[in-house]
């Protein structure tokens, strides 16, 4: 899908209100009984952006970001401020906060990825230059990182049974939810307008 390696100015997102959407199927039995189920195998996120806009300059600006989008043509990158670091928001970030994978010996790529309990985020954009890499618990520079894949990339692979773990920033990727955007005028100088962002973008 198409993509642009941008992200939404943050000042443009204060305000936003959002979070994780799941989706659970529940058939009730003849016995009066539930059978839960899921179609998907990680949560959505949805945002609601611009609730707080009120300058004319700045709803100006996320109209901007919107055409040059081609409304939902194409996705972008979002700074969610309640989970944009592999450790807890008001943590700091470290070598050792994720599991990635566990070395064979000849394996040197490993997908950036974030825990929630058992549940695993494969995270495909992190923040250039943000991550740090660990391998049996001592850290290493000698890696690099595919920015618009979250694939880290070892010089040499790590020895069989080396765990290797990953600290890093990351965006979330979304997309527009609508082709429509619209702008009440309040006065001369202020207004409002409101924009939905869906993650996965590519959904």
């Amino acid at each position: 899908m198409g993509f642009h390696e941008v992200r939404l100015p943050a000042r443009l997102a204060f305000g936003s209100t959002g979070g994780v959407e799941r989706r659970t199927e529940i058939a009730t039995l003849a016995s009066g009984f539930e059978r839960r189920s899921t179609p998907w195998d990680l949560g959505r996120r949805r945002y609601l952006i611009g609730a707080n806009l009120r300058s004319l300059d700045d709803m100006a600006e996320l109209t901007a970001f919107f055409e040059a989008r081609r409304g939902r043509l194409y996705g972008f990158r979002f700074k969610d401020f309640a989970d944009f670091k592999s450790c807890a928001p008001g943590g700091t970030v470290a070598a050792t906060d994720q599991v990635l994978g566990v070395g064979d010996g000849a394996q040197t790529g490993f997908q950036l990825i974030k825990r929630y309990g058992d549940v695993e985020r494969p995270i495909a954009k992190p923040v250039e230059g943000s991550a740090r890499v660990a391998v049996g618990g001592v850290e290493t520079w000698d890696f690099v990182v595919e920015a618009a894949m979250g694939t880290v990339r070892l010089e040499v692979a790590p020895g069989a049974g080396a765990v290797v773990t990953a600290g890093f920033l990351f965006d979330t990727p979304v997309r527009f939810d609508s082709d429509r955007i619209e702008t009440t005028l309040e006065s001369f100088d202020a207004g409002r307008m409101v924009a939905v962002f869906r993650f996965p973008e590519e959904g």
